[in-house]
């Protein structure tokens, strides 16, 4: 029998600090990167059968 997930702490003080120095760290994408992944992402979309 599986064991319950318990709740996920809230982080305060330094340690939230660090949680988000270390997370923040987040690099702008060109517009050209961009419309390379829409472009991917309309190729699969256009093959895709899904049923609903």
């Amino acid at each position: 029998m599986a064991k319950p997930i318990k709740e996920t702490p809230f982080l305060y003080g330094e340690d939230a600090r660090n949680f988000v120095n270390e997370n923040a760290n987040v690099e702008k994408v060109s517009e050209e990167v961009k419309k390379e992944i829409n472009k991917s992402y309309e190729s699969l979309k256009s093959i895709a059968k899904f049923k609903i």
